[in-house]
Order: C-alpha cells, then structure tokens, then sequence
C-alpha cells in the first residue's frame, strides 16, 4: 500500500492576549510571516498579529489509508493546541481542513511530465 501524504490546516484567532504576550508576538512577527509558511511534520506557524488576531498552522502529515486523515487531522488540531497552550496563548474558534495530496488534481506541468512518462522511450 502507498503512503499518503496529508497536508492539514488549522485556522484560529487568539483570544485575550496580554500586553506582554502581544509584544512577544510582534516581536516573533518575521518567524511566523505568511510568506515563509509551508507544510511540516511539527507543524508552521503564521500569523500578522499586527492586522488581525487570527493565526493559521500548516501541518505535513502521512497514512496508509485515506481514512487516516482522520486522525492525521486530529494530531495537528492537538499540535496546534499544545503549542498555544504551552506559550499561554489563548485561542478561539480552532478550524480544520485536510487534503489528501494522493487525491489533489495534477498541475498543468504534472500532467506534462506524466503524459511524456507514458510515452515508449523509443517513441519520443
């Protein structure tokens, strides 16, 4: 059976933050910038606590079956909670979505490359 990759998102906003933990936010802005997001196994933080208070973890993830999704979804929502809880943030109105990469519609260079893949090497 083939590993799937799962990538899971987990969209909130923070909730009664003090001066002090507002400050530490701003200051940690550059770290958590929505232009360096990406998908990883501890999961990536961003966030523009200076526009709005709402902050989104991208979280990479595997299973065997699509089923494990499931699951998959449930270790980055307790992720994104442990991380938060740790660190005395609070948070609110926690959301998540998932996608099974296996099941992702091909991109226009995707679906090139697996066209001339499909073509005899004697043929081309």
């Amino acid at each position: 059976m083939a590993t799937r990759t799962f990538r899971i998102t987990v969209r909130g906003v923070f909730d009664g933050l003090s001066n002090d933990q507002r400050s530490e936010l701003l200051a940690r802005a550059a770290e958590h910038d929505v232009l360096r997001a990406g998908f990883t196994p501890e999961g990536h933080l961003s966030y523009d606590i200076a526009a709005r208070p709402a902050f989104t973890f991208r979280f990479q993830d595997s299973g065997e079956a699509e089923e494990d999704i499931l699951e998959a979804t449930e270790r980055a929502e307790e992720a994104a909670k442990a991380w938060l809880s740790r660190r005395g943030y609070g948070y609110k109105n926690l959301k998540s979505s998932a996608e099974d990469l296996s099941q992702a519609p091909l991109g226009k260079r995707q679906r090139r490359e697996a066209a001339r893949a499909a073509v005899p090497k004697e043929a081309q």
